[in-house]
């Protein structure tokens, strides 16, 4: 679910600064979702993360999975991983506002 929302996120703001083709759009929103780009959205958020939120991460952070891409180091893409189950648990809980704020933030990072 985190992945979904988050891709929408960045679609939605990377629509919102004009208008482009639908390949420089898909070019430049792989740029956001890749997993090293993640993993340092991740580090910009930990601060501002309550303990609730942090442990969030960490559970999704410390989940199994069975391969990470050929193209990603292993503690990326559990970073990566960790960032979505936060944006997949605020958006099944339904705290929106705080979704969009910290996404802003990341945007306002890049």
């Amino acid at each position: 679910m985190g992945d979904a929302v988050y891709g929408l996120l960045v679609r939605e703001r990377l629509l919102r600064q004009g208008n482009s083709n639908a390949r420089r759009l898909h070019a430049m929103s792989v740029d956001w979702v890749r997993c090293e780009a993640q993993a340092r959205a991740l580090q910009t958020l930990w601060p501002l993360l309550t303990e609730e939120e942090q442990a969030l991460a960490h559970r999704g952070r410390n989940a199994h999975v069975a391969h990470a891409p050929r193209n990603a180091s292993v503690e990326d893409y559990h970073a990566a991983t960790a960032l979505e189950a936060l944006f997949g648990a605020l958006y099944l809980e339904g705290r929106l506002e705080r979704l969009r704020a910290l996404f802003e933030r990341i945007a306002d990072e890049r």
